[in-house]
């Protein structure tokens, strides 16, 4: 009910580009690094069956038109390192480093005092492309590095506008940001995804790291 909660904020704060029930286009779209695109009938006989505003969300009940999906898959995995991080800490007074597929947080320094190391893969796919120390908080990275299509040299990755339906337009390959918890991280490394050309301008304005 609270990821709920928080998508129905997100959702109105992103202009409806954050929307939880778009998970179901990936019905129409496989990115498994093939030429596959879908053609503009198949996305919008699915794109019927996406728009936040059409669930009614009433805590504790949820009423979805017939067909329609919620994936938390946005969120959900960061959510999931903050709570493994807080049943963690409460076990031990040992310095924890919770790390789900790159999507990770910490409960503050090593037990040196140093800072903990963080590796951000290259979006090329072999090497690294910076290293990061990280003393408190967590971080999220949010790219196309493994899941897009390669179609007459255009690369469409995997993550999707849900207005249109297609993938989001010019957008960075990777973002990784800094934040308190997991899940503002992972939050804002997503948006700055959607919003395509205007990611940097996004991140400076809302001040994120």
């Amino acid at each position: 009910a609270l990821l709920l909660d928080f998508a129905d904020q997100i959702f109105g704060l992103s202009d409806g580009l954050f929307d939880i029930t778009s998970g179901i286009l990936r019905k129409v779209w496989t990115f498994d690094g093939s030429s596959k695109i879908p053609d503009q009938h198949q996305i919008d006989a699915v794109r019927s069956l996406v728009g936040w505003q059409k669930v009614a969300w009433n805590k504790p009940l949820i009423r979805m038109l017939p067909g329609m999906e919620i994936d938390l898959g946005g969120i959900a995995k960061e959510y999931a390192v903050d709570r493994a991080l807080a049943l963690a800490t409460a076990l031990t007074a040992s310095p924890v480093l919770i790390n789900f597929g790159g999507d990770l947080a910490v409960s503050g320094p090593r037990a040196t005092g140093a800072p903990w190391q963080i590796a951000i893969e290259s979006v090329q796919g072999a090497g690294m492309a910076a290293m990061l120390e990280l003393r408190e908080g967590a971080i999220a990275t949010s790219g196309d590095a493994r899941r897009f299509l390669l179609k007459d040299g255009v690369r469409y990755g995997h993550i999707l506008n849900p207005q249109t339906g297609w993938p989001v337009r010019d957008p960075l390959r990777s973002v990784t940001v800094a934040a308190r918890t997991c899940l503002e991280a992972g939050m804002a490394a997503t948006l700055a995804i959607l919003k395509g050309p205007d990611a940097k301008a996004f991140l400076a304005q809302e001040g994120l790291k």
